[in-house]
C-alpha cells in the first residue's frame, strides 16, 4: 500500500481526484495516510476524517482535501464541506465516493481496495 501510495502521490497535480472504494477496514485511510506522508513527510499526522468528514493539508502547490463521506446522509451536504472550492483549487481524495451520487467528478482515478487472504490487500486502479 505504501509503495503504491508513493507512486501515485508523486504524479499528483492540482485538480486531480482520487476516489477510494472498499469495505470498512480495507485500508482506504491507511492508503491516504501513506500518500499524504509521501508528500509532506513521514512525521505528518494524518487522522481519519470519519467524524469531521474532511481534513485539509497544505502542499507547496496548493491544498489537498481528504474527504471521508461514510457518514454523509445526502449528496447535497457535500457543498457545506467546501467541495466546490476543493474541485477548483485542490487535490481531492474521496473515501466512500458512492455517497456523492451525481456530484462525483467525471474525471478521477478510482481505487478499489479489497481484503484478500492473510491480510493481503487486492488493489484495482483505473481512470474513472
Amino acid at each position: 500500500m505504501e509503495i503504491l501510495a508513493q507512486k501515485i502521490g508523486k504524479d499528483l497535480k492540482m485538480g486531480d481526484v482520487i476516489t477510494l472504494e472498499g469495505d470498512l477496514g480495507a485500508g482506504k485511510t491507511t492508503f491516504t495516510r501513506f500518500l499524504i506522508q509521501s508528500l509532506l513527510g513521514p512525521e505528518t499526522e494524518v487522522p481519519s476524517p470519519t467524524y469531521t468528514l474532511v481534513q485539509t493539508y497544505d502542499l507547496p502547490q496548493g491544498t489537498l482535501w481528504h474527504f471521508d463521506l461514510y457518514r454523509l446522509n445526502d449528496p447535497e451536504e457535500i457543498w457545506e464541506l467546501g467541495f466546490e472550492e476543493a474541485e477548483s483549487t485542490g487535490i481531492m481524495i474521496i473515501e466512500w465516493p458512492d455517497r456523492l451520487g451525481p456530484n462525483l467528478p467525471k474525471k478521477h482515478i478510482a481505487i478499489r481496495i479489497q481484503m484478500g487472504e492473510d491480510d493481503v490487500r487486492i488493489v484495482e486502479v483505473k481512470n474513472g
